[in-house]
């Protein structure tokens, strides 16, 4: 069946046998695909069946589906046409992980982050009417886990006020964005009252009931109802409390029904379509994450997110163990300890604990763990308030997703100048993700906030110092950024980096002096000031700094390298520019981050003091350029924008007047 099927045009006249039969072959596609590939498998099995009616029923592209998050839209991707490139899923110059406008006209909406899609059904609907369409079908399907976003409630509330057109889905499967399961202060459970609220209908007498008589209804739906059909249907909606609140929306509440039966849920999107009312209707549909593949049923966090794996047992395949644990762990480890010796420290994530490594401390510390689900702006603001009463809370999130948190930040944070720790996992470039989860930004957005600190970690000792610093920092908000990946290991710590470690890696991190930083490579060639170079580097670009002045010296033995850790990025580390521009013709400032960061900062204080005056200082930021980096590898990507070694290196000689630079024509 599958093989018939090269656009949903395919599908319109299967009978329902004959989309069990598909749903069944396109499962087992995404495993295969998954296998060899990784990405998002749980999400993606929840859906099969869903993705299979929704295609039969509506006339896409004409007709908007949008996926919230679009975590789940494989099933959905391999219907519309790109079977053939499932291969190259999360691939450089392959397939996006999530829904993309510019991949294909079937998505209707771009997606990465939660808690959009209702508002942009809505903006569909809204513009289908102006322009006087005759068909106005417009689907949003939204987890029980996007829907903990204040943003999604916004769209309900708008969409019932104003009587638009659309059908809203809302796939309850008991889990958040990603894996549940993390002890915390609420328990082992979904950050999701909703969820817990209807977990246990499917099961039930009254269920089984409506689901039996629904599918014999001839005329189901919106205020065309025939007076039998009414009392069921309102039968089914009074045994789920869940239905009030959507009613009181402005919603035509309806379910909840099992996403994985055909028979029901096929007949019941068929009435929906036809339909002539303009309500808004809030369809609640159960269904099983990872849904008819044993191994992603029964481990539902862990398969949520797959690496490679073996079909036949669900074993993921790792690469070999690198030098060094990853960032994640290393932070959290280290929050743990400070925690240890101090009750006052409280960990927060937005529905992100594996992510975030909030489920480390979690184990630990359950009751001082919250996850307050896809919320993040509410995360920020319920932190301030901890801290104004005394806690030192540390409100972990992911780069990307602190963007949608920036008011609060401002408004709630640093206004008052509370001392709320932000982490921000995931800074920079993440690789296979893709654009919407890059972190960057946030130097940024957030650079330009008075009262807040900003620091980010060059390596994992660093990262274990900062955390010891913010966990002291009472006087106002602090920020501690650092990338996706592991650390560097005691080796290249030792040998590159300079570090002095007679006694091993050092098991606790120390408190740093806020705003200063350090020079870690002096050169040995002494040379004169227009024969010296620095190399500034905020994060962790300083390991390909150190790489490239090595590299520059045995090109040019007549320059002198000097390359420091900037540390802070607020306060900046005034005295240590102006040492650098004492003593150097040229300063190069590297740093993960789009521009108005890091290099910014230094070039303000350097044009404010009056170094580039005289012209006898050469000045260059090297910053993410002005473009989007697409799914990739994490090195690919910072070889497109410039950020390696060889790009540090080759800056400096250009400078240096070393190699020739082309002229333009």
């Amino acid at each position: 069946m599958l093989d018939r099927v090269k656009s949903p045009d395919d599908m319109t006249n299967m009978s329902i046998q004959e989309l069990k039969q598909l749903s069944e072959e396109l499962r087992w596609e995404v495993i295969e695909q998954v296998s060899k590939t990784g990405g998002h498998l749980g999400s993606s099995l929840g859906v099969i069946e869903m993705t299979v009616a929704l295609h039969h029923v509506f006339n896409t592209p004409e007709d908007k589906i949008v996926w919230d998050v679009a975590h789940q839209c494989y099933p959905h991707k391999i219907l519309t046409g790109r079977r053939d490139r499932m291969g190259t899923l999360r691939q450089l110059g392959g397939l996006s992980g999530f829904c993309k406008m510019a991949e294909s006209e079937y998505d209707a909406f771009g997606a990465g982050h939660s808690s959009t899609s209702i508002s942009a059904i809505q903006g569909y609907s809204i513009a289908k009417e102006q322009l006087g369409k005759s068909r106005n079908n417009c689907i949003a399907v939204i987890g029980d886990g996007a829907i903990t976003g204040g943003m999604a409630y916004e769209a309900m509330n708008s969409a019932g006020y104003l009587k638009n057109r659309m059908i809203v889905i809302l796939n309850d499967n008991g889990q958040v964005s990603l894996p549940t399961g993390t002890m915390s202060a609420g328990g082992v459970i979904p950050a999701s009252s909703l969820s817990a609220a209807t977990s246990r209908l499917l099961v039930s007498k009254q269920f089984q009931d409506f689901r039996s008589v629904a599918k014999g209804l001839s005329g189901l739906f919106p205020e065309n109802i025939q007076e039998f059909n009414k009392k069921v249907d309102e039968y089914a909606r009074g045994i789920v409390s869940g239905g009030t609140l959507f009613e009181e929306l402005g919603f035509y509440y309806v379910g909840p029904l099992d996403g994985h039966d055909l028979d029901n849920f096929v007949p019941i999107l068929s009435k929906l379509r036809d339909s002539p009312s303009n309500k808004p209707v809030l369809l609640h549909v159960k269904t099983n994450k990872g849904n008819g593949y044993p191994p992603a049923e029964i481990a539902s966090d862990k398969m949520h997110g797959v690496a490679k794996f073996d079909v036949s047992t669900g074993v993921q395949k790792k690469g070999p163990p690198g030098p060094a644990p990853s960032l994640t762990s290393i932070f959290a480890n280290e929050l743990c300890d400070v925690a240890s010796k101090d009750n006052k420290i409280i960990g927060i994530t937005a529905a992100m604990p594996g992510g975030t490594g909030m489920d480390i401390f979690g184990r630990r510390y359950p009751d001082r763990t919250y996850d307050v689900g896809i919320a993040e702006q509410h995360a920020v603001t319920m932190a301030a308030g901890m801290a104004a009463e005394g806690l030192k809370p540390f409100v972990c999130i992911y780069s990307t997703f602190l963007q949608r948190g920036f008011d609060q930040v401002v408004h709630d944070v640093a206004i008052q100048n509370l001392p709320v720790r932000l982490i921000l996992d995931r800074a920079g470039l993440v690789g296979n993700d893709g654009p919407t989860h890059h972190g960057a930004y946030d130097l940024s957005y957030l650079g330009c906030v008075p009262n807040l600190t900003i620091c980010g970690p060059s390596d994992e000792i660093e990262l274990k110092n900062m955390i010891r610093t913010a966990a002291s920092h009472d006087v106002g908000p602090i920020a501690v950024r650092y990338p996706r990946g592991a650390g560097y290991g005691e080796d290249k710590l030792r040998d590159l980096f300079g570090y002095e470690l007679e006694n091993g890696m050092p098991e606790i991190g120390e408190v740093l002096e806020i705003g200063k930083g350090r020079i870690v490579r002096k050169s040995k060639n002494k040379q004169t000031r227009d024969k010296s170079v620095a190399v500034l580097s905020f994060g962790t670009r300083l390991h390909e700094s150190l790489v490239a002045a090595n590299e520059i010296e045995d090109i040019a033995p007549d320059l002198s390298v000097t390359v420091a850790d900037a540390r802070f990025m607020k306060p900046l580390d005034v005295d240590l520019v102006r040492e650098l521009a004492k003593d150097h013709s040229v300063i190069v400032t590297v740093e993960e981050n789009s521009i108005g960061g890091f290099g910014d900062a230094v070039l303000h204080f350097l044009s404010l003091e009056g170094y580039l005056d005289t012209g006898d200082l050469r000045f260059r930021p090297m910053v993410l350029p002005d473009t989007y980096f697409e799914q990739g590898p994490q090195y690919e990507q910072y070889e497109m924008a410039g950020l390696n070694a060889k790009h540090i290196k080759g800056t400096v000689l250009r400078l240096c007047e070393k190699i020739d630079v082309p002229v333009m024509a």
